[in-house]
């Protein structure tokens, strides 16, 4: 009984990820990885790689979801191209060395380095308004290099999409908000594809991990909220173009 509660649970909160993928470009990590976290100690699973566990899952869900989302996105021909050409490089880069930094650390330091961010990040969403901004103009290909870098690194270390860093940083430059949406959802596979092959490198062997985990990545999980969140991102690209921007 504990199992079929345990998928309801993961079905569940795939579709959640799903619907927030679409709709914010953010992939769905934050929430994933969390959840990720408790069902694993739920079932008894105990290990100083247990974070670096749902960090290389929750990244591996996003590819899906991100590929599934930019399609939608780019179809209402809301994604810009030239912005992923030109972040794209130092992106993936980026979250590389993310992947490097997160297998370097213990579970524990790397859960409040994803709690502290993630209140940042939602401090942020929260008294932001929609006339900051930096300038009206997207930055050159120098400062967007280190933009980057910056959000595929962070963004790889937490196992999220780069909407959460992404969709801010392109609406303080004069970005509108559905388009920085639909374009971070593209930041999103040039995060994800990166850090899931470094995450199965960093992880391969690793003894006392969950079972089914192939280097830090575990297949029933990432199988179980794939199926489920594909269902629902197409809903949330109907809303992000539905809904209006402030």
């Amino acid at each position: 009984m504990d199992f079929v509660l345990l998928f309801i649970f993961l079905a569940a909160t795939g579709a959640v990820s799903g619907l927030i993928a679409g709709m914010l470009g953010i992939g769905g990590g934050v929430v994933l990885v969390p959840v990720l976290y408790y069902v694993f100690e739920f079932l008894g699973y105990e290990s100083d790689r247990l974070m670096q566990v749902c960090v290389a899952t929750s990244g591996g869900t996003i590819i899906f979801n991100s590929a599934r989302s930019v399609l939608m996105h780019h179809r209402r021909g809301a994604v810009d191209w030239s912005v992923l050409k030109r972040w794209g490089p130092a992106i993936s880069l980026g979250a590389l060395a993310g992947v490097v930094g997160a297998a370097s650390l213990r579970s524990a330091n790397l859960s409040v380095i994803f709690g502290v961010i993630g209140m940042l990040l939602g401090f942020y969403m929260l008294i932001s308004r929609p006339l900051w901004k930096l300038s009206d103009t997207l930055p050159g290909r120098a400062l967007a290099s280190v933009y980057g870098l910056v959000i595929g690194f962070f963004s790889a270390m937490m196992g999220i999409g780069g909407g959460s860093f992404g969709v801010p940083a392109m609406t303080l430059y004069g970005m509108p908000v559905q388009k920085a949406v639909a374009t971070s959802s593209g930041f999103g596979l040039l995060i994800s594809v990166p850090s899931f092959i470094g995450f199965l490198i960093a992880g391969w062997g690793l003894p006392g991990l969950p079972p089914y985990t192939i280097g830090f990545v575990n297949l029933p999980a990432l199988v179980v909220i794939v199926a489920i969140s594909m269902t629902t991102v197409s809903l949330g690209v109907r809303l992000a173009h539905y809904l209006p921007a402030a």
